[in-house]
């Protein structure tokens, strides 16, 4: 496809080194010695912030997994441009270690099973969720190709919905093997460390349980600012349509334990589920 169509990095130089060669060495740092048995996995959950913050935790998510050839990528829309759910389903996206198609295959069939999902690429124009995750990936991967799904507020059913639309796509096209679910969200937002600790590892627990009811309990009923619960919610519904029987955490830290100030911090976890 031209060039001029494909998708343009949004935080590159931001997040993320926009160098090829600086990325490289970047994520190199971050994944240190560090070689890590890797999973099967159906599915994964990744934070998505700069990686100054949030890339330790990404790249153990990351190394610790097989990456397969068909990716999809679900997170939150920061932006508030676009539709409420949107999918991307035909072009490319540039990235500084190279172009990474979009699995126009899997993403219509997406698309065609879906009363929520809709076609729309200015959802993902400047949204950085998914992007960030992309260089982990090709890191480990050369090849593969990516669906684009971003969500806004919803209920619990349409999260619920969308996990078994994207479950019975991936069934419908015989690819289970094939094919990796990842959810993009960072956990507690800008509270002290303590605060932070003690609702990210009820938010955790849910999650590991693959109980995607009782994450959406945990988040409402504790105030939880995790931006990618419906994400998560997401993923966790469609992994267990394909078979999944179990989670298992990666990794978990907060920015104060980058910066050193635990005043008001940001988590992350990193899980894997298979």
């Amino acid at each position: 496809m031209e060039r001029s169509e494909s998708r343009k990095p949004a935080v590159a130089g931001q997040f993320y080194s926009a160098s090829s060669q600086r990325l490289k060495k970047e994520i190199e740092l971050l994944l240190g010695d560090k070689k890590p048995e890797k999973k099967e996995a159906i599915a994964a959950m990744m934070p998505h912030a700069g990686y100054m913050y949030s890339g330790e935790v990404a790249a153990a998510t990351a190394s610790s997994i097989n990456i397969k050839n068909r990716i999809i990528l679900i997170g939150p829309n920061h932006t508030g441009y676009g539709v409420p759910f949107g999918i991307m389903t035909e072009g490319a996206w540039q990235m500084p270690f190279g172009e990474i198609d979009i699995d126009t295959e899997l993403a219509q069939n997406i698309l065609g099973k879906s009363q929520l999902l809709e076609e729309d690429a200015i959802a993902h124009t400047y949204e950085h969720s998914l992007e960030v995750q992309l260089p982990f990936l090709s890191y480990f991967k050369q090849d593969f190709k990516i669906v684009p799904i971003v969500v806004s507020v919803g209920e619990l059913r349409i999260y619920k919905e969308i996990g078994q639309e994207i479950a019975d796509a991936i069934k419908h096209l015989g690819i289970q093997k094939d094919t990796l679910i990842i959810a993009s969200s960072d956990m507690t937002h800008y509270e002290p460390q303590d605060s932070a600790e003690r609702k990210d590892k009820e938010a955790i627990g849910a999650i590991l349980e693959l109980d995607e009811d009782k994450l959406m309990d945990k988040v409402e009923s504790l105030n939880i600012s995790m931006c990618g619960y419906a994400p998560a919610i997401i993923m966790l519904t469609a992994a267990k349509a394909l078979g999944a029987k179990k989670a298992e955490l990666v990794k978990y830290q907060t920015s104060g334990d980058v910066t050193g100030d635990y005043t008001s911090v940001v988590g992350y976890a990193g899980v894997v589920v298979y």
